[in-house]
């Protein structure tokens, strides 16, 4: 195993930042704070990352991700957003149904173009933050796919804390993060029947909630460990095979970037810490990046409808 270090990169200190998305297209990067309800849109240069954009969507938001036309699509509070190439906000489907006590959270798009999105809930604690089981909340968050027509389909509903999600170089595989229960599931998916298998576990984490998610071409996987301060990579067979230490306690979600894809930026938060922990990680809500010596995968794009 290597241990690989990671260095702050954004000016800025964010609350929750999350979802970090490449825009290949043109060449940009997107993020979204989640609490602050805020779209980010940046540019990735000489190591440094520079917000050219601020776009406020008015509630949570947990996940963004670009169309072909340069649109993007927003995980809201209970709601599906589009925004435009001139910043409009359009509300869209609706997902989690009026009176239900969660948010959308963390979510991605499929090889057809499909986005998925799961969900947590807005109730109970979390717990020791980094501490696997230690809430109080009911397993019926979701993990949701928004077909073409706007239908939904239920992959699962018994989770803690759906979040991350990526698919394998081949599109052959997802693999998903239930953040509470410290389990990173795995299922298969044929991409010319859109249709997905049935889930198993492909990792257990018990000092740390598995949050964000991607991979590189060699099919490794990078997770951000929520409470650990850390970025693990693990092969296809689930060895562990790097630590990137970052310093910041919640480390959030990852997304490989730049025009080689072999940079990979780390989000974080500085939500929830305590004053002692502050001082003694004033970069936590900063973005990180690290150069583990791979090439990310390009993720999928939204289909636009």
């Amino acid at each position: 195993m290597i241990d690989i270090a990671s260095t702050p990169v954004s000016c800025e200190v964010f609350g929750l930042a999350e979802g970090p998305y490449w825009d290949a297209a043109r060449q940009r990067v997107l993020w979204v704070d989640i609490n602050a309800g805020t779209v980010h849109i940046g540019r990735f240069d000489r190591g440094v990352l520079t917000e050219e954009h601020r776009i406020a969507v008015d509630e949570t938001v947990g996940a963004v991700v670009s169309a072909a036309d340069g649109r993007l699509l927003v995980a809201g509070h209970r709601r599906l957003h589009t925004i435009s190439t001139d910043g409009a906000v359009t509300a869209s489907t609706e997902i989690i149904p009026m009176g239900k006590q969660s948010r959308l959270n963390d979510g991605g798009c499929d090889p057809t173009g499909r986005f998925l999105v799961g969900t947590v809930g807005t109730v109970g604690t979390v717990g020791t933050v980094g501490t696997v089981g230690s809430d109080d909340r009911p397993r019926d968050e979701s993990l949701v796919v928004v077909e073409a027509d706007g239908t939904l389909t239920h992959l699962d509903d018994d989770l803690a804390l759906a979040n991350g999600l990526a698919f394998t170089p081949d599109d052959g595989w997802l693999y998903s993060a239930d953040s509470l229960t410290g389990v990173v599931w795995k299922r298969g998916f044929d991409a010319a029947t859109g249709e997905f298998g049935p889930r198993a576990p492909f990792l257990q984490f018990d000092d740390g909630l598995p949050d964000g998610l991607c991979l590189d071409t060699e099919g490794n996987l990078w997770i951000a460990i929520w409470g650990a301060g850390e970025v693990r990579g693990f092969t296809a067979a689930g060895d562990h095979i790097a630590t990137i230490a970052v310093d910041a306690p919640n480390t959030s979600s990852v997304a490989f970037v730049g025009a080689e894809l072999d940079t990979l930026l780390i989000t974080t938060a500085s939500d929830q810490l305590s004053e002692d922990k502050l001082n003694r990680h004033p970069d936590s809500g900063r973005i990180f990046s690290a150069r583990p010596g791979v090439t990310g995968l390009p993720v999928h794009e939204w289909s636009g409808q």
